[in-house]
């Protein structure tokens, strides 16, 4: 995922896609902790989309604060 497609999403549709991304994360954290976890690469990429999507979120409540 990207920051271009994350863009054209409403706030809503990213607020669910970043509560899907923390079950995630927390859902390889266990896998990782139990020794389940077979590509750990996954967790770096969980990490970093939910930080995209908490930034284009940022920028959207600012652009809509300016207005």
């Amino acid at each position: 995922m990207n920051a271009q497609e994350l863009r054209q999403k409403t706030p809503d549709q990213l607020r669910e896609q970043l509560a899907g991304l923390k079950k995630e994360a927390f859902n390889l954290r266990f896998q990782q902790a139990t020794g389940q976890l077979e590509n750990t690469a996954r967790m770096r990429a969980v990490r970093r989309d939910a930080a995209r999507v908490k930034t284009i979120l940022n920028q959207k409540a600012a652009e809509a604060a300016a207005e």
